[in-house]
């Protein structure tokens, strides 16, 4: 029995060896099978994270694509500079060497704190950019500082150069940093704080093409971020470069001829939809864009009442006034109205109790004068014929309401009103006096300069329509083209059939508006030479009863609207003008002509057929004889003896205005009686210089001066 324990006692403990022995193996078979998945299976992807530890990435930023006008001349370039990144995995204490940099980098430090604060949420390893537009002194700080601020990094990058005072600004937009808003956008998606984007403008529009792909540059770094080598890079790929539809010498004429006025100038290619020309004023400077704009210019230009930042070229929703009767003669000769309306214009018109005015009492009208005249009396009659509802589907036709779907963000799309619309909005019928407003582009009609020249240029082209575009389209991508039409819906392409005897009606109608004449609108604006059409407007912001009770300051002075073409049928081109505030249709209707006229002289001259200078007559020669009375004659104290008038003589050169062009040494003098006894003899001159009653000019000791000619207002001249 004893045997029996003793032999239990020694079996327990080999067993108990046994389990131990089985579990050393498993522990052993695990240990080696974690080492050879660490050191075989994934020796690459550690090899990688190894790599990263010493190797950081430096980006290398990719040059905007540049811009250029329609005949390839540079409007926006890039110019070299450097931003300064901080990296915070570089240096955990990065909030200690705060003040330090906000010293050395000339930045304030609450600033410096709050732009760190903003990407609190953003992984580490990301460069901060906390200074643009580096400058050498600070350059050199970074430098000196190497071993002490490894956390800072310098980046060369290309920034933006855009034209002087603003030109064609609105159409070219400006960039700016990706905001956190931006970064909420699902378009922004692949894109990072710190990065340019597009702000407005082509730059908005095209920024997936101009901002080009960053690359980067492979830097060896010690355990302190300090860079102690080099192993390669991935070169940037540049943006793409955009030729916009703009002409340049356009472009300017149109911005001279604006001026400093509030408003918008449109100038675009009815046949094809290219934008010319575009401006809007007051404008701003994108280069304070171009790095970071401070916030004491930011403000000024969001509290400005102008708002310099709206691009009123689509943007401002205006009644159309008088331009709005274009559509109106239309809609009434293909309806068979227009035509048999023979009315007589005592001033205004009122049939539902509240007097419509007219600005003039024009007397016998109908539609071959009525669009010269702009006779408000005939349209609120015509508007009355048609009613709203006929009136609201030609004008829709027409594009009124709709954007148009050019290439620019914030394009806005105007009103046309109707009777449904006001049920829907107003939940109230429709009043047929409000019909009379609406006939005169007035009520609560709305549209945009670029609305205006879409529609005219269409009328114009016999009812074909076009969507505004301002770069050409053979640069982009089918697949771009086509998120374009997606991302700018409008109107685009569209025919409106118009019979043809209706279109000359009007377009004639349109050329007699710029016709010197009686009531014609902008006879002041006609130019010789050139078949030119158009149509003003007028749209004023009160009524008349309502303007009495004011002191009629400048704020209360109607918005003045022109909207011309040239030639008058098939235009070439098309010119919408808006002056707000301005008082007087003629006023843009001259401004418009400057355009056209700078327009058709590029045209002939680019084809070599400017007109030849005139000719003038080789100057005449005439002699004259006058008489030069003496100095005594006429005083009370004249001598006895006193010598007779003087006769004198001379041949001169006239041209062909009457004018002395130069003149030869008078003939000796002739006296009509002998010469006192003992009187020196003189020589004879020209004597003092009096008026020739034949010639109409000083003659005598007298430089010639020509006769003052009366001086016609420039064009677009600040009237």
């Amino acid at each position: 029995m004893d045997q029996d324990r003793i032999d239990r006692k020694e079996k327990l403990p080999t067993l108990k060896l046994t389990v131990v022995q089985y579990g050393i193996l498993l522990m052993m078979l695990a240990l080696a099978a974690g080492l050879w998945r660490l050191q075989i299976l994934g020796a690459d992807s550690y090899r990688i994270l190894a790599e990263q530890n010493r190797v950081r990435k430096d980006p290398v930023l990719a040059p905007r694509g540049k811009l250029f006008d329609r005949e390839g001349r540079l409007i926006v370039d890039n110019y070299p500079s450097a931003s300064c990144f901080l990296i915070r995995e570089q240096n955990q204490k990065v909030d200690a060497d705060l003040p330090l940099i906000a010293k050395g980098l000339h930045l304030d430090l609450d600033q410096l704190r709050a732009t760190l604060s903003r990407y609190r949420a953003a992984p580490g390893y990301q460069p901060i950019p906390i200074k643009q537009e580096v400058t050498d002194d600070e350059r050199a700080f970074i430098a000196s500082h190497r071993n002490e601020l490894p956390e800072l990094l310098t980046i060369d990058v290309e920034r933006r150069l855009y034209p002087r005072d603003g030109f064609a600004a609105h159409i070219i937009g400006y960039v700016g940093e990706v905001s956190e808003e931006d970064l909420n956008n699902p378009r922004f998606a692949y894109y990072e704080p710190g990065d340019v984007v597009g702000k407005a403008g082509v730059e908005e529009t095209y920024d997936e093409l101009l901002r080009g792909k960053d690359g980067s540059r492979d830097v060896v770094v010690d355990s302190h971020g300090r860079e102690v080598g080099y192993l390669g890079i991935q070169h940037a790929i540049p943006g793409q470069d955009l030729k916009l539809t703009i002409d340049n010498d356009l472009q300017r004429a149109a911005e001279l001829a604006l001026g400093n006025r509030n408003g918008a100038i449109v100038a675009m290619d009815p046949r094809n939809g290219e934008i010319l020309a575009m401006v809007s004023r007051p404008s701003f400077d994108p280069n304070e864009f171009a790095v970071r704009i401070n916030r004491t210019n930011w403000n000024q230009l969001v509290t400005d009442p102008d708002r310099p930042l709206m691009n009123k070229a689509i943007q401002a929703q205006l009644a159309p006034g008088s331009t709005f009767k274009i559509m109106m003669s239309v809609a009434g000769l293909q309806e068979g109205i227009a035509q048999n309306m023979h009315i007589n214009c005592p001033g205004g018109w009122g049939p539902y109790g509240f007097y419509h005015h007219c600005d003039r009492t024009h007397g016998a009208v109908d539609i071959h004068n009525a669009i010269p005249y702009s006779c408000d009396t005939f349209f609120y009659m015509l508007g009355d014929r048609l009613g709203i509802d006929r009136i609201a589907k030609y004008a829709t036709a027409f594009g009124y309401g709709q954007k148009t779907g050019i290439d620019l963000a914030g394009e806005q799309a105007g009103l046309m009103p109707s009777a449904q619309w006001k049920m829907k909005n107003y939940h109230n019928r429709w009043y047929p006096d409000e019909t009379l407003d609406v006939a005169i582009g007035q009520g609560a009609v709305e549209a945009t300069p670029l609305q205006l020249a879409r529609i005219i240029g269409g009328i114009a082209s016999g009812g074909h329509l076009v969507r505004p575009h301002v770069v050409f389209p053979d640069q982009l991508t089918p697949d771009f083209r086509k998120g374009l039409v997606e991302s700018f819906p409008g109107s685009g392409d569209a025919t409106v059939p118009i019979d043809p005897d209706n279109w000359n009606i009007v377009t004639d109608g349109m050329a007699e508006v710029t016709e010197p004449g009686a009531f014609h609108t902008a006879g002041s604006a006609h130019l010789e030479g050139i078949d030119f059409g158009g149509k003003t407007g007028t749209a004023q912001l009160m009524s008349h009863e309502a303007l009495g009770k004011t002191t009629k300051g400048k704020s209360t002075n109607p918005n003045v609207w022109f909207v011309g073409v040239t030639p008058r049928r098939n235009p070439e081109l098309v010119v919408a003008v808006l002056w707000q505030n301005g008082n007087f249709s003629f006023y843009p209707a001259r401004i418009g002509a400057q355009i056209v006229s700078a327009y058709v002289e590029k045209q002939r001259r680019l084809a070599h057929n400017l007109a030849e200078p005139a000719k003038t007559a080789a100057p005449a020669e005439m002699s004259a004889v006058w008489t030069v009375p003496t100095e005594f004659k006429g005083t009370k104290t004249a001598p006895q003896n006193a010598p007779p008038d003087r006769l004198q003589g001379g041949n001169f050169l006239i041209d062909h205005s009457g004018q002395i062009v130069a003149s030869k040494q008078p003939e000796p003098s002739i006296s009509s009686k002998p010469k006192t006894p003992g009187a020196p003899s003189k020589p004879t001159d020209l004597g003092a210089p009096s008026m020739h009653p034949l010639l109409g000019a000083w003659v005598g000791n007298h430089t010639p001066q020509p006769a003052r000619k009366p001086q016609a207002t420039p064009i677009g001249a600040g009237q």
